[in-house]
């Protein structure tokens, strides 16, 4: 029995950081193969990094792992050890990637709005892969996610969106570059967005409702085309006021195309309305927990 779990916590860590290192990677390409070379303001501490790296040179990844040693310190206790820890690994490797890894892929030389586009794109991708294995780079990550302990409400694209605004023009107003504002208020922008639309699109499907007089029917025919359960509630017409039940069920995209498909065929009296859901949590549905102390 041990060994089981101590295969299954090995199999569960490597998972881990195959997802910290492609997040990585997507951060590294996103901050030095664009954002650098564009010279535009970045978020969070890699924004202070690079305002340091364009002043004196400073490696971008050193700079950022000398930002984050007091911030580290100060979040540990809030967000608890394994965090810390995943958090720090997470740090370390982000920071070798982006100072020996990416330089070894070409830069982007090209339009400055391109390059926001991509650096957003990109950073938004590589910090949600991260953000999904409960996880972070350390940094304003830490200050962010602390927020999100307390405030668990808020999106992470809102937390990172204004952490990060100040430090954007702070690098705007040291290098007198409006310009540069302009575009890292849309990197931060899209970092923002993508952040939110990669994670919680986790969590994100469609429900039925589904108008009939043979509810077990077509809950058993939902069950045989994508093996998803569903609740029957009654109901009564309101006009005429005949009785009838409404069969309510959560799926994917792709499943709901089956559901709709096989409820015409079994009833083709039925009444169905499809809505869109951001969330949906429960047995079959991946869950993400972010920032959770353990």
């Amino acid at each position: 029995m041990r060994r089981y779990f101590s295969l299954l916590n090995a199999k569960k860590l490597a998972v881990n950081l195959l997802w910290e290192l492609a997040g990585s990677l997507f951060i590294a390409a996103g901050i030095y193969n664009f954002a650098v070379q564009a010279a535009f303001p970045m978020t969070g501490f890699s924004g202070i990094a690079l305002i340091l790296y364009r002043l004196t040179n400073i490696p971008i990844g050193l700079s950022t792992v000398l930002l984050n040693i007091p911030v580290a310190i100060l979040s540990c206790r809030l967000l608890g050890r394994k965090f810390f820890i995943s958090s720090v690994r997470c740090m370390i490797l982000s920071s070798i990637l982006i100072d020996y890894v990416a330089p070894l892929f070409p830069t982007y030389q090209g339009s400055r709005l391109l390059a926001a586009l991509c650096t957003g794109v990109f950073g938004g991708i590589g910090y949600a892969l991260i953000y999904t294995r409960n996880s972070s780079t350390g940094g304003s990550d830490f200050i962010i996610m602390a927020v999100k302990a307390v405030k668990p409400h808020l999106s992470l694209g809102k937390i990172a969106f204004w952490s990060d605004v100040g430090i954007i023009l702070a690098g705007g107003v040291l290098f007198r570059d409006v310009d540069g504002v302009i575009y890292g208020m849309i990197v931060n922008y899209i970092f923002a967005v993508v952040v939110d639309k990669v994670m919680y699109g986790m969590n994100a499907g469609k429900l039925s409702l589904i108008v009939t007089e043979q509810g077990k029917k077509i809950c058993q025919v939902i069950d045989d085309c994508c093996q998803r359960g569903s609740t029957i509630l009654s109901a009564s017409g309101g006009y005429c006021g005949v009785e009838k039940q409404v069969v309510m069920c959560a799926c994917s995209t792709k499943e709901m195309y089956q559901v709709q498909k096989a409820v015409k065929e079994a009833d083709p009296q039925s009444f169905l309305v499809v809505l869109e859901c951001s969330e949906v949590h429960g047995e079959g549905f991946h869950t993400v927990q972010i920032g959770n102390p353990s």
